[in-house]
């Protein structure tokens, strides 16, 4: 609703930095083939709880209320799964198993190193899932009751992701891939047949390469149910579609082409975006196209698709699961519902929600909804972005803009709810959330065009985004800020640097200040990111010193407010340390917000409700009343 007789940026709005504390996260879920139920882990103020919804009219309960779920293999994620009965799940660096029924936990492997990615043999025994212990990865089984040591099955690679079993169970697939690339950059799709060594001890009898390689992604192998084929997702005609691979023959077939994404680059582990049909002769998949998600089924034998009715009020699916009866379940969520965990029925359409990740007490018309952007830049290059604009009738004035770069760099910003987005727009701010030239979700050469020019293409879409908007009309020229956490703090430094004056603001959260101290000091899953995003070094050495923000800090004029956590171990803290030492020394307009036991984001409700309180005063010394 508009408020007319307020400036913009002081609009009453119905999100109040405590309210962004209280919204849980919801990650992951999970059907269990032996009752029917459904689990799901939400996030709640840094700790992952498990619930079940038995269904049948039973409440949902809580499983793991003392020790909190949460894999800790780079990212994160691939932090449960459920089978016959039990929830497998990781924490404090071992795997655990819990009834669903009543009963209490108990570790199924001894305490060392990380474990992620659980995935339960058809037959209950075996636990196959992704171990890291310094700085080595591999993929590694046990058996589900714990009674004996885990063992390597695969090594060699250094990273692996989203292993999975045949339903007879003598088969496995997983995805694997190497430093200098990154998952979305080529990846390998192995299949191995699986044996027994004395004393019973699972081994792999022979394994090779069916899909990908150094310059092909592949994402989310998952067998059939019938056992004679085998999906995945791979970006090897530009785009992330769906194929499928014959076991008998060994053929591959491509079987959803469109220029669209089914898939999604793996910066976590448990990633999905499609699932098979009990009877193995459906795929349900979520496709993506410039931020947006549908949900369409194809026919495995004909490749007939169609979308998926019931979920059109929905503009962003993920960790969809279809549970042994048919039934599809995913988290759900649009520009104005904020996330739920949801089932459909395809048979008649039923929609119910399960789970919310808020109150959901704030009508529809008092939250913005964003309109797809896209422009050229001056070598007539697309650029794209969802914009946000504060509903203001008739009034001449225009809107202070806050430009929000996401982190990654390869990341993307979607038709989700964004609170942050809400937190702004709904005080009277425009928003403009970027996906600049690099961002994923619009195909692999979009994705590419940031090879060696982070710092400078990702600055000039910051900037023309925001020109953009003033020469339409719609936008403050005097009042635009810039705004992003990681890759985009950096973004935000960067742009501040290059082009001083141009925003009256910037916000960075936890950002990158010093390529060389990052390519030394990150952690394993990002060491060797910047030989594609900057160039390997040492042989690119000026180039990390001409776009390390750090050596060029004394040119920081404009405003600026930075946020770090005090336990950040992708960025680490003396990257913040550093950069705000200069502009103290400079005498530079700035704030330091350091925060104990945060890492690279926040995770607790204080932290959060405490960011938002000093981001919304500091926009209004130096945006609104400046």
């Amino acid at each position: 609703m508009p408020h007319h007789d307020r400036p913009f940026g002081l609009w009453p709005s119905p999100l109040s930095p405590s309210q962004m504390a209280s919204q849980r996260r919801l990650n992951d879920l999970s059907w269990d083939d032996a009752s029917g139920s459904l689990v799901w882990l939400e996030a709640r103020s840094g700790h992952g709880m498990l619930l079940v919804d038995p269904g049948r009219g039973h409440a949902p309960r809580e499983l793991n209320v003392d020790r909190s779920a949460r894999a800790q293999v780079g990212y994160g994620g691939g932090d449960m799964t459920v089978s016959q009965g039990y929830v497998y799940y990781a924490a404090e660096g071992r795997l655990f198993r819990q009834p669903l029924a009543q009963g209490m936990e108990s570790s199924v492997m001894p305490s060392f190193g990380d474990a992620a990615a659980a995935a339960v043999s058809p037959d209950g025994r075996w636990v196959l899932y992704v171990h890291s212990y310094e700085g080595e990865d591999r993929l590694a089984a046990v058996d589900a009751q714990g009674e004996r040591w885990p063992v390597r099955l695969a090594e060699g690679h250094d990273f692996y992701m989203q292993p999975v079993w045949h339903p007879i169970g003598r088969r496995i697939a997983w995805v694997a891939w190497d430093h200098p690339q990154m998952p979305w950059d080529g990846s390998l799709l192995y299949l191995a047949d699986l044996g027994t060594a004395d004393g019973g001890v699972l081994r792999i009898g022979s394994s090779r390469v069916i899909a990908g390689d150094a310059d092909t992604s592949i994402f989310q192998p998952a067998f059939a149910p019938h056992g004679r084929s085998l999906a995945y997702v791979s970006d090897s005609g530009g785009w992330y579609n769906l194929y499928l691979y014959a076991l008998d023959t060994g053929l591959h077939r491509p079987l959803v082409q469109v220029d669209a994404e089914l898939g999604r680059p793996a910066w976590v582990q448990g990633m999905r975006t499609y699932a098979w049909a009990p009877d193995g002769e459906h795929i349900y998949y979520v496709q993506s196209s410039r931020g947006y998600d549908e949900l369409h089924r194809v026919e495995v034998a004909s490749g007939a698709t169609r979308q998926v009715p019931g979920l059109e009020e929905y503009t962003h699916l993920s960790q969809p699961s279809i549970s042994r009866d048919g039934v599809f379940a995913c988290i759900a969520a649009s520009p104005q519902t904020p996330p739920r965990i949801i089932i459909l029925d395809p048979l008649n359409g039923d929609v119910r929600v399960v789970a919310r990740s808020s109150g959901e007490s704030i009508p529809n018309e008092q939250l913005v909804v964003p309109e797809p952007l896209t422009w050229r830049t001056d070598a007539g290059d697309e650029v794209h972005g969802l914009f946000y604009e504060p509903e203001a009738a008739e009034r001449e004035e225009r809107p202070p803009l806050v430009v929000l770069v996401h982190g990654g760099p390869t990341s993307q910003t979607t038709a989700t709810y964004s609170a942050q987005a809400q937190f702004l727009a709904t005080r009277g701010y425009a928003v403009l959330d970027l996906n600049y030239r690099g961002s994923s979700g619009y195909g692999r050469a979009y994705r590419n065009a940031l090879r060696e020019r982070w710092g400078i293409v990702d600055v000039e879409d910051a900037v023309g985004g925001a020109s953009y908007l003033v020469d339409a009309g719609r936008v403050d020229r005097d009042r635009l800020v810039i705004m992003g956490g990681s890759a985009g703090g950096y973004t935000v430094l960067q742009a501040l640097i290059r082009h001083p004056g141009f925003f009256r603001a910037g916000v960075c959260l936890y950002g990158v200040t010093n390529l060389f101290t990052l390519a030394a000091d990150t952690h394993k899953f990002e060491q060797r990111y910047l030989d594609s995003l900057i160039g390997p070094l040492p042989e690119q050495a000026a180039r990390y010193r001409e776009r390390s923000p750090l050596f060029y800090a004394d040119q920081i004029r404009d405003p600026i407010i930075v946020f770090q956590g005090e336990e950040d171990r992708v960025v680490p803290r003396a990257q913040a340390d550093k950069i705000v030492e200069t502009l103290r020394r400079n005498g530079v307009p700035h704030e330091y917000h350091l925060y104990p036991g945060e890492g690279h984001g926040w995770r607790n409700a204080e932290t959060i409700e405490r960011f938002y309180s000093a981001l919304e005063a500091f926009l209004k010394q130096y945006v609104i009343f400046s």
